[in-house]
């Protein structure tokens, strides 16, 4: 976690800290949710059959849709793994022209750069096979580490099992043989059970963190036109939320809970420098949380909580603690003008120094802990759609896609429809359904 990066015992006791969280949070039902997409072996005819796979969370997964292709398996024993650049000269071609799926072993480096190879040598989707038999698992990004490449990865990826993997790598290995042609599958990877849908973004307002926060402000700033569409045409529930920690009784009364916590060690966030004797301090990003979350609860009252967009964009300009402008009245202007009654906000922030809980910042926690198919949310950011975590990289047209595809069918409203996200256009050649000619990615 980029925040609790701070030397000597300052860094072990936040290190201490994290995990007397996460030790918390792991007791809950349904901590680890894994979201699947479906694969069909079309051919060869003895291969037929339907299996599950996991969607990686980077990339983009073709939500509302399928892809078919051909499977194919490096022939290079060195390369199988995918941890080397493949021959940019040579990309992978299938036989009958049909978009590439490749397959690629689990191993030896971060599976985001398994994908980036495959993606560079014309790949068109990557599935990964496990090492060893084990429940399916989420292919996520390496915490800590800054891959350039990562924003940059378009093909959808998931793990597939290691038998799975095992009958792939066997029949795509089988030289002139029939080729191996797969449907992989998204359409019901996001449930679509009515006419609006419902999603949660977890964001924060410390914008020091890196990649991180720079993904999650590029996000917010691209996607505001689309959420204030949706939410104005009451086609969608939007809800943001932010990851609330809290103080340990055994840490209670320590420099560090005094200097990240607010309402007695009771809700807490981890220093946005990692530096305890510098800048600013942890409890000044619980109390502009709670401030973002006020203004969404205030702004929702007034019937027009898409004024949160507004503000976080405005807030990341006027007073980014990255660039030393954050202070509370700086804060407070921002508010202002967006004419929410400062008396309201008042109300719902309640007293950071007050001994007691904060409704806000309790339900946070609450909520955090996962029930049923959700999750725990963990880390920020995440995004929940429908009540499933979703999975890929954090980028508006990727976003937007997958919350099209939770309308039910028939029920998308205009902004699912235009050019490039188009569900239910009739074409001529097409038997009504949208096609991508070049990838042959149909939804």
């Amino acid at each position: 976690m980029p925040g609790l990066r701070m030397e000597g015992d300052g860094r072990r006791l936040a290190a201490a800290l994290c995990l007397v969280i996460v030790a918390t949070a792991s007791v809950a039902p349904a901590q680890l949710v894994v979201v699947k997409n479906s694969i069909w072996v079309m051919s060869p005819r003895s291969m037929r059959a339907h299996h599950e796979a996991a969607i990686a969370n980077y990339g983009v997964p073709n939500y509302g849709g399928t892809l078919t292709g051909v499977v194919l398996y490096p022939a290079d024993a060195k390369l199988a793994k995918g941890c080397r650049p493949f021959d940019a000269t040579a990309p992978f071609k299938s036989r009958s022209g049909l978009p590439v799926v490749l397959l690629v072993d689990r191993g030896e480096c971060y599976f985001a750069v398994k994908t980036w190879n495959a993606q560079q040598a014309g790949a068109a989707a990557v599935l990964v096979a496990d090492n060893f038999e084990e429940p399916l698992l989420t292919m996520d990004n390496p915490e800590g580490e800054t891959l350039t490449f990562l924003a940059n990865i378009t093909a959808p990826s998931a793990l597939v099992t290691k038998s799975f993997g095992d009958a792939l790598r066997i029949a795509a290995s089988k030289s002139g043989e029939e080729e191996v042609v797969v449907q992989l599958d998204w359409r019901e990877s996001m449930p679509h059970p009515d006419a609006r849908v419902e999603y949660e973004f977890w964001t924060n307002i410390n914008d020091e963190c890196g990649p991180r926060c720079d993904e999650q402000a590029a996000f917010v700033s691209a996607f505001r036109g689309h959420a204030q569409l949706l939410e104005k045409a009451g086609d969608a529930l939007f809800t943001p939320h932010y990851i609330i920690r809290f103080c340990p009784a055994r840490f209670a009364g320590t420099r560090q809970c005094a200097s990240e916590c607010i309402n007695h060690g009771r809700y807490c966030a981890p220093d946005p420098e990692g530096d305890l004797g510098a800048g600013y301090e942890g409890k000044d990003v619980v109390v502009e949380n709670l401030r973002q979350l006020c203004v969404h609860r205030v702004a929702n009252a007034r019937n027009a909580s898409w004024v949160w967009w507004d503000f976080v964009t405005d807030y990341r300009v006027r007073c980014s603690m990255r660039e030393k402008k954050y202070s509370r009245g700086c804060a407070e202007e921002v508010v202002a003008s967006l004419g929410l009654p400062a008396e309201m906000m008042a109300e719902c922030m309640g007293d950071p120094e007050a001994d007691a809980d904060n409704e806000v910042l309790k339900t946070e926690q609450m909520v955090q802990v996962g029930q049923g198919n959700r999750g725990n949310v963990t880390v920020s950011p995440t995004l929940v759609i429908n009540n499933v975590q979703y999975r890929g990289k954090l980028e508006s047209t990727a976003v937007l896609k997958a919350i099209c595809a939770g309308f039910k069918e028939t029920t998308e409203p205009r902004v699912c429809l235009t050019q490039d996200m188009e569900t239910d256009e009739c074409l001529d050649n097409n038997g009504g359904c949208w096609r991508d000619d070049k990838t042959n990615i149909t939804a």
